[in-house]
């Protein structure tokens, strides 16, 4: 065996997961009257027939909570230029309290629209999707929501999509 075999049968990923790049997305979700919504790293199309998307929701985040009770939750893909709602909806937690004692509430600082069972809908964003939640996959840290589209849209913005490599930077409002 290679070095580089050894390293992988040691179970370091590194190499690997060093080279990925790919679009972050905002959740959002709104269930018991409460809304929430977080950044997102790992998400994918996971089926082509019928169509399905997985997202992940570590559990120490506040959305992941009110999530688990939902039945349908909104992605959205970012632009490049839309780092500083990343930075909202990743640097910031729904847990914390604003200035005068209330839940800090993200969507009060950004424009947004209810769409299908009230699941906020981001003003601008490239693309998004609410999806109907089929199924939970427990994988450790973080819960697989996977979603069947029941609605979807975009703006006119165009161009690259914000990646990982954009948001590196913004400091989680919980650790991951």
């Amino acid at each position: 065996m290679g070095s580089e075999e050894v390293a992988w049968a040691a179970g370091s990923m590194e190499p690997f997961l060093e080279r990925l790049d790919h679009p972050v997305y905002v959740v959002t979700v709104e269930a018991g009257g409460e809304r929430a919504g977080c950044l997102v790293g790992f998400a994918s199309q996971c089926s082509i027939g019928p169509t399905r998307f997985m997202v992940w929701l570590s559990k120490a985040n506040r959305t992941f909570r009110v999530a688990a009770s939902a039945r349908l939750l909104g992605v959205h893909l970012l632009g490049r230029d839309q780092y500083a709602l990343a930075e909202l909806f990743g640097g910031e937690t729904g847990d914390g309290v604003d200035e005068s004692g209330r839940r800090f509430d993200k969507f009060a600082r950004t424009p947004w629209a209810p769409g299908p069972g009230g699941v906020p809908v981001l003003d601008g964003v490239p693309a998004w999707f609410v999806g109907r939640v089929e199924g939970l996959t427990d994988a450790g840290d973080h819960v697989g929501f996977l979603l069947s589209p029941v609605a979807s849209g975009g703006g006119t913005h165009a161009g690259e999509p914000l990646r990982l490599s954009d948001v590196i930077h913004i400091d989680a409002g919980h650790p991951a």
